[in-house]
């Protein structure tokens, strides 16, 4: 199952009063939702009469019509079993009057939500019409006594929350209720609501577009829910105020979608939101689960069944970042590697000062060895250091090509640290010698002895300058166990181990312009350049190794270990992201061939991350062993394989 709801914002151009011609534009608002096959259409608050009714509210001929109009649209949502609508209406119940969100399906008014709290200060003055739902008298009212034709009683208060769809809990609140310090939908959330609708008027006035954003982004994320956020558009009364009808659908702290114009009116946001995201968020974080104890006490919700058709959202309206570990906007992509750069930087400093230590790295002239050089090189200027203080080793052997060895002494010299070449041919050679082994066998022992040869020599140069050897390999390579045990898996520090290979490129990139390595900048663009390559084979035989020849692409298994680690999909949801992010570059069938190889390796790669060296946590992917991720290094992945190898 693939988890995704699709919500619409539907903003009709209400005629303030006229209750008839607003009821049918919300119909036809529902008509376009469940065509674009909708599972939620939410509306503005008091959408049916308009917000700006003001005194008219007392008018019995307006509360009447109102009812009408919702009947209305009770009926019409028959049509369409499978959407259900929450539609913004002025209720009576024992003799107070309401602002409700009235959730609607199946031809039935499902539910009344009351707001609850009434802004009564600068140009708000609802107190003088509403009362609270803090004020109900009862949690039931009698449809007949409210007017509508259908038969039983209808639910009504801040306490509801409607199962949907598959099982999917919906809870709703209204407009100044998102403004307070403690929103209904926080206890919404903690008592399971997945998705919050708000229906909102919202006036317009400088700067109030943006906090409304971050509101409803923050709720979103504190919630970890879908919220679905509709505002009174702007053919409201403009006798004092304008409306501008803003409409956003946030999903767990990021803006999935937003209107465009910033006064707009008659128009319907459509997106897809991944409740399987929200879910495995809150598996994951067991705070929340700390606080559903405690307010499930205090405030206890009555659920409500909606269900009358399955949700229907296959996800295509979800926006895919084919690389999810890299920002889409070249600005936030900035920031983002900036701001990794700093923690890097920082964890390896504070190692370095504890210790007394000089920097040990082997230089291989490749992406990770670059940015663990550039980090290197910051923490000990920001120690107060010389760079000479890092001593840069480069170990050529068989495989080792032209261009990556002199981009390897090129970069030490112009950071000024002391450069040092150690060849391991001769050793490598002679221990195959000692071992009995054919030099022309060309399998991984001829590879893993080059990289164990190269940790012996890091390791024990090390001890005789006073160092630490400083890690260079990255987080996708130990997920996919890429890496020798007791090789380039070993270090005294790992400053990459929590950093996928695709945000690398993306952060060595950014740092061609940080201050201290403008003279490195020529060559770090050819490293960008550089085929991905351990360099192990001579070159004669193939002339470069390409990793992602023999591994897969990085920009794939990044993608599904992001999904697998942080979201905990299963491989077929998986696949069929990485299917629609991946369309214009790879065949479903290669997708499926490298889904396979990553669960495999995974899998059996474990114990080369069971004993991974220390390294600074930078993101919300981390394979340490002794925080993120724990897992037993003999699991087996028949589960996963079998899923993904019968895709």
């Amino acid at each position: 199952m693939l988890e995704f709801i699709r919500i619409a914002c539907a903003v009709p151009p209400v005629r303030v009063a006229d209750v008839k011609k607003n009821a049918q534009d919300i119909c036809d608002k529902i008509d376009q939702a469940d065509t674009g096959l909708c599972d939620v259409v939410v509306f503005p608050e008091l959408a049916l009469t308009g917000y700006t009714c003001a005194d008219l509210f007392f008018q019995e001929s307006l509360l009447r019509a109102a009812i009408e109009g919702l009947q209305t649209i009770a009926d019409h949502t028959e049509k369409h079993p499978a959407i259900t609508a929450v539609v913004g209406v002025p209720v009576v119940i024992a003799s107070q009057m309401y602002n409700c969100g009235a959730v609607v399906s199946g031809g039935r008014v499902r539910g009344l939500v009351p707001k609850t709290y009434l802004p009564n200060y600068s140009e708000f003055y609802e107190r003088r019409w509403f009362s609270s739902s803090e004020d109900l008298p009862e949690s039931t009212v009698p449809a007949a006594a409210l007017g509508l034709a259908q038969q039983g009683s209808i639910p009504v208060g801040r306490d509801l929350l409607f199962t949907i769809g598959d099982g999917t809990v919906l809870g709703v609140e209204i407009c100044e209720d998102l403004w307070t310090p403690m929103p209904p939908s926080t206890l919404m959330a903690l008592n399971g609501a997945e998705v919050i609708v708000n229906l909102s008027a919202s006036n317009e006035t400088v700067g109030k577009r943006e906090y409304r954003r971050d509101l409803v982004r923050h709720q979103s994320s504190i919630c970890r829910c879908v919220y679905g956020y509709c505002s009174a558009g702007c053919t409201e009364s403009t006798q004092d105020l304008v409306f501008s009808g803003h409409s956003l659908v946030a999903e767990s702290g990021s803006i999935l979608a937003e209107n465009t114009g910033h006064i707009a009116t008659d128009y319907l946001l459509v997106q897809d939101a991944d409740l399987g995201k929200i879910r495995a968020a809150r598996r994951q974080n067991k705070s929340v689960k700390d606080a559903v104890s405690y307010y499930q006490q205090v405030q206890p919700m009555r659920s409500v069944d909606c269900r009358v058709g399955c949700l229907r959202s296959d996800g295509m309206l979800y926006k895919l970042n084919k690389l999810p570990f890299v920002p889409f906007a070249k600005t936030d992509r900035l920031e983002r590697c900036l701001e990794i750069f700093n923690i890097q930087v920082a964890g390896l400093k504070q190692r370095l000062a504890i210790l007394d230590a000089k920097a040990v790295i082997g230089i291989s002239g490749g992406l990770d060895s670059t940015l663990a050089l550039l980090v290197a090189v910051e923490a000990m200027r920001q120690l107060g250091r010389s760079a000479a203080d890092i001593h840069g080793v480069t170990m050529p052997c068989f495989g080792t090509s032209d261009r990556t060895y002199r981009n390897a002494w090129e970069l030490m010299n112009k950071l000024g640290v002391t450069g040092r070449e150690i060849d391991i041919k001769n050793a490598v050679t002679a221990h195959f010698r000692d071992i009995g082994y054919a030099e022309d066998r060309r399998d991984a022992t001829y590879e893993n002895a080059q990289a164990r040869e190269r940790t012996q020599v890091l390791m024990d140069y090390a001890g005789a300058v006073g160092g630490i050897v400083v890690g260079t390999g990255d987080l996708s390579e130990l997920a996919l166990g890429w890496c020798t045990y007791n090789g380039d898996q070993m270090s005294m520090y790992g400053v990459n181990a929590s950093v996928p290979k695709t945000l690398i490129r993306w952060m060595v990139l950014s740092l061609t312009d940080y201050p201290g390595f403008a003279a490195a900048r020529g060559v770090l663009l050819d490293v960008l350049d550089t085929p991905i390559s351990p360099e192990l084979l001579p070159l004669s035989e193939g002339e470069m190794q390409q990793t992602e020849d023999i591994l897969g692409p990085y920009a794939l298994h990044d993608f599904f270990l992001y999904y697998m680690v942080r979201c905990g999909y299963a491989p077929k949801k998986i696949y069929t992201l990485a299917c629609r992010a991946f369309r214009d570059e790879f065949e479903p069938a290669a997708v499926k061939k490298w889904l396979v190889v990553f669960y495999r390796r995974f899998f059996t790669q474990q114990f080369k991350r069971s004993c991974m060296p220390d390294g600074v946590k930078v993101g919300s992917v981390c394979l340490n062993p002794r925080g993120d991720w724990r897992m037993p290094s003999d699991a087996v992945g028949r589960v996963w394989l079998e899923e993904a190898e019968n895709l």
